[in-house]
């Protein structure tokens, strides 16, 4: 692989990312070589069909991070910053063949049995819940005071936490994702939170997801148990969040979204498959590694070479996207949630909860609107999401007593 490769970090915060992609297709072609930290290289694939190859193909690219070669090799330190989104966990995110499907069944078993009614009322009471603490003050950061927020109570919730926990949760959380001194004490805590409702529900069993896979025959340790609630929790947050959030800003400042608080045609729903479409919550997404010598889109690909999964680069594949917005509209076949056997298994509790999420937000504010320019609105620095810094807005202030009459 060549010197002097663009860091995925910087193509992550691109101000266009559609004019990155075609400038590193025009260099490259759907596979393009980019630097994760100095020194580290990868392959990012940018190609909608070389992405179904690549997430379909198990055989050859595998998920298991221990075929990594450079960290196999020591290129890349046990102490890296890359560590927490790409060094092996013993759960379903770093599992192949039959043992992934074993660590899946659980999950996916777990999650259809949720009552969506149930949880639609949940995330409605929260959603009021988080609104009533700013609703008086005119003013409020829809990521920080409430996008970040709910995704987690919800998740905690179904689990069968009850709200303390959940909060708890959240700071134990902030400190994970962090990334810094307190990261490792972070993820003691959550564990720790999450250790305890297991042993809770093995004494006594209730209708909630940690019950269910307390109970799932395919889980063989209190670990597992424990790894797959990890899972389901810390990875549906972030990627929940950023979704909520990209929505909350797609129908505050675009005007065919924007027109809608106002009557016009298109709504929620159609601002959250925008997002999947244009702006995924995952950008890039941690990665496969070849188990043999092979080539993809053109490149030769080395046993033990890193893959990252390009999932916004995909939906822009001229082979399959046209700038024509309007035929996307409805059209969810966007890989905005992967694809293969590791596509995310909570599609459908997730888009209830943003959507709710969405709605509650632009229902409960009167006359929302974003308190600074559009296009001055920032991301946290990653190579992986274009999670929003913040989202601050100005709304008519409200008595709280409108949303909760109990406080009078």
């Amino acid at each position: 692989m060549a010197s002097g490769l663009v860091p995925l970090s910087v193509i992550t915060a691109s101000a266009s990312l559609p004019e990155t992609y075609r400038w590193l297709r025009e260099t490259w072609g759907p596979v393009a070589g980019v630097e994760l930290e100095p020194g580290v290289n990868a392959w990012l694939v940018m190609g909608h069909p070389e992405m179904l190859e690549l997430v379909r193909n198990e055989w050859v690219f595998s998920r298991d991070a221990r075929n990594w070669g450079d960290y196999r090799d020591g290129v890349v330190a046990p102490d890296s910053g890359l560590g927490p989104m790409m060094f092996y966990r013993p759960n379903v995110i770093g599992a192949d063949g039959m043992e992934h499907r074993r660590l899946r069944r659980p999950l996916d078993d777990a999650l259809a049995a949720v009552d969506q009614r149930q949880m639609r009322r949940a995330v409605e009471r929260t959603c009021q819940d988080l609104i009533t603490a700013f609703i008086h003050r005119g003013h409020a950061d829809l990521v920080s005071e409430y996008a970040q927020i709910v995704p987690l109570l919800a998740l905690a919730e179904e689990s069968g936490l009850n709200p303390q926990e959940g909060r708890d949760l959240l700071e134990t959380l902030a400190a994970l994702f962090g990334s810094a001194d307190d990261a490792q004490e972070g993820n003691r805590r959550f564990e720790e939170i999450l250790a305890r409702l297991i042993r809770a529900r093995q004494a006594n069993s209730a209708n909630d997801v940690a019950s269910s896979l307390v109970r799932h025959p395919d889980l063989r340790s209190d670990d597992e148990v424990l790894q797959s609630l990890v899972v389901l929790i810390s990875a549906g947050q972030q990627t929940l969040s950023a979704w909520i959030s990209r929505a909350l800003w797609l129908m505050l400042t675009d005007p065919r979204f924007a027109s809608r608080l106002r009557g016009g045609r298109l709504g929620v729903d159609e601002a959250l498959d925008e997002v999947l479409w244009r702006d995924p919550p995952m950008t890039h997404m941690p990665a496969r590694y070849a188990l043999i010598d092979t080539e993809l889109g053109g490149q030769r690909i080395a046993r033990g070479d890193a893959l990252i999964l390009g999932l916004a680069a995909a939906n822009t594949d001229p082979r399959i996207h046209t700038d024509a917005v309007e035929r996307e509209i409805g059209n969810r076949a966007h890989l905005g949630f992967s694809a293969g056997p590791h596509q995310c298994p909570a599609r459908t509790p997730a888009r209830l909860i943003a959507r709710v999420a969405v709605e509650q937000a632009l229902h409960l504010l009167p006359r929302i609107a974003l308190s600074i320019p559009a296009g001055t609105v920032t991301s946290i620095p990653s190579p992986w999401m274009r999670h929003l810094a913040s989202l601050p807005v100005t709304f008519t202030p409200t008595s709280d007593t409108a949303l909760n009459p109990s406080v009078r």
